[in-house]
């Protein structure tokens, strides 16, 4: 077994082999700024990309950068949101967003945009705030790394939610409105927008459910594809559905369900990155592994980490027809380790990965 830290170089240099293979207002709420939006267009933009302009259903994630010429050819928008914040937002996708956010207000449901554009250099500092506060495993499964972020692009927007006058942009709290955020998503389509973090895909998407994250397509009637399927950005873009993954939780006295599935979307969420693999199953290896050996173990690998809790998960997966890298072409490997720790009152940190 090796550390995490060498695991995830190789395996970043894997996914580059692979990567052919497969795969938080505009015109201000009641509460908002009647600060009007400004044009920004770059200082140069080559000729090319001005005729060609940006491509709306351009993939951006964990496998595929931003691509070339991207931010040459955008044309953005900047406006200031309810709290203050300034947020940029590609032309468009904000004259869409205008729209969905009027339709929603006109059934009670106020939102307004948290984020949208970010430079590298912005999601870095995010992306190092994170690591600070929640821990790099954290971080990584909800921060995207700097220049594979969506938000590059200025399609990807990042809704909150105002209630009865408040805002509301904490993650958590947020969460705490699971009927708000069905009404947004019904809206969604007819605009362009997809939802793009599926609960439960997070082995396709490589990040866990977030209901504010929207991503502008520009095409009605692909949006409502997408939607009506539930299937991710990914699968659509790859013209073929993930199959279904079977999990078994088991029955632990040491942990909850929810606390087994919290882990198993640490473990998902790096599974993203092993490009043109399939995931079959994924299970709970038992209670026994929680023990002093493995403790000391996954503590050694995290220098002043203080562990006290272990989890163990195996999971099944079939590799790339063609392989490539470490993988052998067209082979189902199984009881493949994932080994997550968590100290007291922190969420779980994915330490170990592999045979």
């Amino acid at each position: 077994m090796k550390k995490l830290l060498v695991i995830a170089m190789a395996c970043a240099a894997l996914c580059a082999v692979l990567v052919g293979c497969g795969t938080n207002a505009a015109a201000p709420s009641a509460s908002g700024s009647s600060q009007q939006p400004q044009a920004s267009s770059p200082a140069s933009r080559s000729t090319a990309a001005t005729q060609q302009g940006i491509d709306y259903l351009a993939l951006v994630n964990k496998l595929n950068p931003l691509p070339a010429g991207w931010e040459d050819a955008l044309e953005t928008v900047h406006f200031t949101n309810s709290v203050g914040d300034d947020v940029e937002v590609e032309k468009k996708a904000y004259d869409a967003y205008l729209a969905l956010k009027a339709e929603l207000e006109s059934e009670g449901v106020h939102v307004d945009l948290d984020s949208a554009r970010r430079s590298v250099a912005e999601q870095q500092r995010i992306m190092d705030d994170f690591t600070a506060k929640y821990g790099a495993d954290y971080a990584k499964k909800t921060v995207a790394t700097p220049g594979y972020s969506e938000h590059h692009t200025g399609l990807a927007l990042d809704l909150y939610l105002i209630i009865d006058g408040k805002d509301v942009t904490e993650n958590a709290e947020m969460e705490q409105y699971p009927e708000i955020w069905e009404k947004i998503h019904a809206k969604l389509a007819a605009h362009g927008f997809i939802l793009r973090y599926l609960n439960g895909d997070e082995h396709i998407t490589g990040y866990g459910y977030e209901p504010w994250h929207i991503r502008y397509i520009d095409d009605p009637a692909i949006a409502d594809e997408i939607m009506g399927r539930g299937i991710t950005f990914e699968e659509y873009k790859a013209g073929k559905t993930a199959p279904e993954v079977f999990y078994d939780y088991g029955n632990s006295s040491l942990y909850t369900r929810a606390e087994l599935e919290e882990a198993a979307v640490q473990a998902k969420c790096e599974f993203a990155e092993f490009a043109g693999c399939e995931l079959h199953s994924l299970r709970y290896a038992g209670d026994g592994f929680n023990t002093k050996e493995n403790l000391d173990w996954l503590n050694s690998l995290d220098e002043g980490a203080n562990y006290t809790q272990v989890v163990k998960l195996l999971s099944d997966y079939h590799s790339p027809v063609k392989g490539g890298g470490a993988w052998e072409p067209d082979k189902e490997y199984t009881d493949y380790e994932w080994w997550l720790a968590r100290a007291d009152g922190k969420g779980w940190q994915l330490v170990s990965f592999g045979y």
